[in-house]
């Protein structure tokens, strides 16, 4: 499961990713900024911060009916670490809390327009299109409270904290008396009962425990209602004047559900995703990019899997998850050496594929047709198996390119890892 917890635009509760198949890991999820995500906790009557939006125009008509007694401005990406990060024009923290409203247009122009630099953003940083100004909170406790499909409940289970504000994982390793998992019948929901017992054990006091309670509810309506797969409350907050509220949200989505979430979907920000993985999304294709040097072509999750771990277990590093899946045909598989030969990092290719509906002539031919138009510049392992294993070795054969086939495995897997170096 390492090469799984790397994976981008996937937010798995890695106390339980384990317990997930690796299929999850194939699918391409949906991204919402942080300010989309408070859009749907609204619409659901989830209590959150009043907030605006400021874009490249730098209009301050949605700041004029605005009032707080102290604004946060946070940079839009997405991202975490976006307080302690740097913009490429020298400008410090993607979150900055003032009490002069005048004060934010001044802090959005040296946000917007330029590339926002934290430990979650690639090397350049990303370029921050959109601030959301919100109304600061006075935080008096923070704690954590998720939703999330759990394989071992045959459904969603909710997980709860009362050391909210910090990484999960931190608390489930080091007090793990403080993580609490209740798991939630589909049929009968989350009720008043269980509602209460979390928001005790989040250790909300008097007129405050119900008002949990109430949110917890509201919370379990959102998830089912648009189809989510997790549903990550940190921090759920108490307030000093005696509000619980949903400070930051994030929301991954069941993408077989898309078309009852039409309205969800169109939401997607897609400005961010590394180009390679959005054309092989338009190829159906699913690429993950790794920060190794080998990359893998392969059909099915397991196979996938597999591959990375033999890769690892030899001594190499993949350079990419690319799953060419079971429907894949010959322009969908020249396309995907394509994407794997604009990857800089790569320093050989291994094709592994074991076909069943899949046919490996189609494989084969697709390989050709590609490095026919374009030659090589890297080393190409390939170990094909299955349906029309045997025709397709040959037209590769015959093809004349510079080729390594090897139908073992473990040999085809060694080789690739030593033309890498």
């Amino acid at each position: 499961m390492a090469a799984l917890k790397r994976t981008k635009n996937i937010k798995l509760l890695p106390v339980l990713a384990p317990r997930y198949c690796p299929q999850y890991a194939t699918r391409r999820h949906l991204n919402l900024q942080e300010f989309h995500s408070k859009d749907l906790l609204k619409k659901y009557q989830v209590t959150v911060q009043d907030f605006r939006i400021l874009d490249s125009k730098l209009d301050t008509k949605p700041l004029a009916d605005f009032k707080a007694d102290e604004y946060v401005v946070k940079a839009q990406i997405l991202a975490g670490g976006r307080g302690k990060g740097h913009f490429d024009n020298g400008f410090k923290g993607g979150v900055h809390l003032t009490k002069n409203k005048d004060e934010i247009l001044n802090l959005a122009k040296n946000m917007i327009g330029n590339k926002l630099i934290t430990k979650q953003t690639p090397k350049e940083g990303i370029t921050v299109n959109k601030v959301m100004v919100a109304e600061s909170v006075n935080i008096v406790r923070e704690t954590y409270f998720s939703i999330v499909m759990e394989r071992s409940c045959n459904g969603a289970a909710i997980v709860a904290s009362p050391a909210g504000g910090m990484d999960i994982e931190a608390v489930a390793e080091k007090t793990p008396h403080l993580l609490k998992t209740v798991p939630i019948d589909i049929y009968e929901g989350v009720t008043d009962k269980t509602a209460n017992e979390i928001a005790e054990f989040l250790e909300f006091k008097g007129p405050l425990k119900q008002k949990c309670a109430e949110e917890i509810k509201k919370l379990w309506n959102l998830f089912l209602k648009v189809d989510a797969t997790q549903l990550e409350i940190n921090p759920l907050v108490e307030t000093d004047d005696g509000r619980v509220v949903s400070v930051d949200a994030k929301i991954n989505f069941d993408d077989g559900a898309k078309f009852r979430q039409e309205e969800i979907f169109a939401l997607d920000d897609v400005s961010e995703t590394d180009p390679r993985e959005r054309e092989a999304a338009a190829q159906n294709l699913v690429y993950i990019d790794l920060d190794g040097s080998i990359g893998c072509m392969v059909n099915g999750a397991g196979l996938a899997m597999a591959t990375l771990d033999i890769i690892n277990l030899n001594g190499g590093k993949p350079a990419n998850f690319l799953d060419l899946g079971g429907g894949v045909g010959q322009k969908g598989v020249s396309a995907a050496m394509k994407i794997l030969e604009s990857d800089p990092k790569v320093k050989a290719v291994f094709v592994n594929v074991f076909a069943g509906i899949i046919n490996c002539v189609t494989i084969a031919n697709g390989i050709i047709e590609a490095l026919k138009k374009s030659p090589p510049r890297f080393p190409v392992v390939i170990r094909l198996e299955g349906t029309n294993s045997e025709a397709a070795l040959k037209l590769l054969k015959e093809s004349k390119l510079p080729l390594q086939i090897i139908n073992d495995i473990d040999r085809a897997a060694k080789t690739a890892v030593e033309l890498a170096k």
